[in-house]
C-alpha cells in the first residue's frame, strides 16, 4: 500500500514544473522598460524652436546678476522663491558683495538680513556663506565651469549647475524647472516623471543650433503662455504644431509630420 504523502510533498506536487531545458537560463529575462519618447518629429521640433527664436531672438534670464558668482548665488536663493522676490532682495546684497570674499566678510547674519523676505532664508544664508568659503578654498574664488564641480558646492544641485553653465558660460545645458517639466509633459515634447527624464529627452531632441537659448525659451513660454492653470493657446506661436490634449484653440495639430508637408511643396 502506497504511503500517504506529507503535506509538503503534496503541496509540491501541485506546483508547475519549473524544470528548464539543458543550456537554457533558469533566470527569467528582465523586462526592458521603454524610455518615454517625444511625440514630435525632428522637423516639427526644429520648427518649434525656430519660431521661439523668431519670437525672442535674445532671451534673457530674469534673475538679476552682475557676474557668474552673483548668478550662482541668485539661483541658489531662487529655490522655492520667485525671481522677482529674489531680485528685490539681492539688489542691495550684490551692491555690497559681488565676490566670494566680500560675501564671506559680511557673514551669515548680515547676509540673512538682506534675504529675510525670501523663503527658507536662514538655511539659504548658511549655504551662501559655505558656498563662498568653498569657492575661495577649492576653486580660487572662480565659479567652476563643469557640472561635477559645481554640484559639490553647498546648496548647488543639478538644476542650479545647469543654469549657471548655460547663462554664464554658454554651455548647451537644460535646467528643468517646474515650467519645463510641465510643458514637456503637457504638450508631449519631453514626457517624463522626473526632471532628469525630461532633461535627457530635451538634450537629445533639440537641434544643436537652438540649445544655447532653449532653456530660456521654454521657461518663458511656460511662464507667460503655457501657464500652469490655463494655457493661453490663442497667444501661442506653436499652437498649430502642439499636440496637447489641453489645447483650447481650434487649430488642430498636423495630421502628418511637417517634413512630409515640406516635401510635397
Amino acid at each position: 500500500m502506497e504511503k500517504p504523502k506529507s503535506k509538503k510533498a503534496a503541496a509540491a506536487s501541485h506546483l508547475p514544473d519549473t524544470k528548464v531545458r539543458a543550456g537554457a537560463s533558469a533566470k527569467p529575462r528582465p523586462r526592458v522598460r521603454r524610455l518615454p519618447r517625444t511625440r514630435y518629429s525632428k522637423a516639427e521640433i526644429h520648427e518649434i524652436f525656430r519660431r521661439f527664436s523668431v519670437q525672442r531672438p535674445e532671451p534673457k534670464g530674469e534673475l538679476e546678476h552682475v557676474n557668474p558668482f552673483t548668478l550662482l548665488v541668485a539661483v541658489v536663493l531662487s529655490a522655492q522663491a520667485t525671481d522677482a522676490g529674489v531680485n528685490k532682495a539681492t539688489r542691495a546684497l550684490f551692491a555690497q558683495a559681488d565676490t566670494p570674499e566680500k560675501m564671506l566678510a559680511l557673514g551669515e547674519a548680515r547676509v540673512g538680513e538682506y534675504i529675510r523676505t525670501i523663503g527658507l532664508w536662514r538655511n539659504k544664508a548658511k549655504n551662501v556663506i559655505a558656498l563662498c568659503a568653498a569657492l575661495i578654498s577649492e576653486f580660487g574664488s572662480k565659479v567652476p565651469q563643469t557640472r561635477d564641480e559645481l554640484v559639490t558646492l553647498p546648496g548647488v544641485g543639478r538644476k542650479t549647475a545647469n543654469v549657471v553653465l548655460n547663462m554664464s558660460f554658454g554651455q548647451h545645458t537644460m535646467a528643468v524647472d517646474t515650467h519645463i517639466l510641465r510643458i514637456g509633459n503637457r504638450i508631449g515634447l519631453a514626457p517624463g516623471k522626473t526632471p532628469d527624464q525630461v532633461e535627457d529627452i530635451l538634450v537629445r531632441v533639440i537641434p544643436d543650433e537652438y540649445m544655447r537659448h532653449a532653456h530660456h525659451w521654454l521657461i518663458l513660454h511656460g511662464r507667460y503662455v503655457c501657464k500652469a492653470r490655463k494655457p493661453d493657446c490663442p497667444a501661442c506661436v506653436i499652437a498649430d504644431i502642439c499636440k496637447s490634449a489641453e489645447k483650447t484653440t481650434d487649430i488642430p495639430a498636423p495630421l502628418v509630420p511637417i517634413e512630409t508637408l515640406d516635401a510635397a511643396q
